[in-house]
């Protein structure tokens, strides 16, 4: 008699701990699953440099029961889907003969100048007012800055709100009536002499600039605050 108690406590046992490894294992796959995935699309995305490559692969249906799949699981995006804010990864282990069809969310961020604080208009830009901060430039439109120094005594042209990137057609690197440096250079020779701006421009734009010395009116390209460049 107490062998046979004794048998069925064991026999319980067995069954208690056999039926919590069956229940485990669905949940197992389905987390491996969804590591696959977010795996596969890191491999096809080249992360930004000094920037982050986030992926995230979105909760699957619970109530799926997926077989431990014995061997690597076959992992592809199907179709003519573009890798860009979200994709559809399908996941399949073939030996097993099931697939499951994972959204995936993708963010790559970079590093990008934001306002530190609300920026209204004729500011003058110093590094108290500028911060940098990760945000996904995919969805950003315009010309943006990676660095506070580049633009640094820029002149801000429209209100940008604290945590704003702040954008070339925001601010005037140069502004009009400002006095700025003209660099005039050909076959290695550089000259240099002061000129009138007679507009506004960011980094790499073009704008006039007269002459102070010959007062001609020359087209000038903008390489940072004040500075401007022509060729002769």
């Amino acid at each position: 008699m107490f062998y046979s108690r004794l048998t069925c406590l064991f026999i319980g046992i067995f069954l208690i701990i056999f039926s919590s490894i069956i229940a485990s294992a669905p949940t197992n796959q389905l987390q491996a699953v969804q590591e696959a995935a977010e795996k596969y699309v890191r491999t096809l995305i080249t992360p930004p440099k000094h920037g982050e490559l986030n992926v995230q692969a979105g909760n699957i249906d619970s109530r799926l029961h997926l077989s431990n799949c014995p061997f690597p699981l076959d992992v592809s995006v199907p179709g003519r889907q573009t890798l860009n804010k979200s994709v559809t990864v399908l996941v399949r282990c073939p030996n097993n003969a099931w697939q499951v069809y994972v959204p995936t969310q993708i963010s790559l961020l970079t590093p990008i100048v934001v306002a530190r604080r609300p920026l209204d208009r004729g500011i003058t830009l110093t590094n108290d007012d500028l911060t940098i901060q990760l945000v996904d430039a995919r969805f950003q439109r315009g010309q943006t800055y990676t660095d506070t120094v580049s633009i640094i005594g820029s002149r801000i042209k429209r209100v940008v709100g604290i945590g704003q990137p702040v954008q070339g057609n925001d601010i005037c690197m140069v502004c009009r009536s400002d006095e700025v440096m003209i660099t005039a250079s050909s076959n290695g020779l550089n000259i240099i002499t002061k000129g009138t701006a007679l507009g506004d421009g960011a980094l790499g734009e073009q704008i006039k600039i007269r002459n102070s010395k010959s007062n001609k009116i020359v087209d000038a390209t903008i390489i940072s605050v004040d500075q401007v460049t022509v060729k002769f």
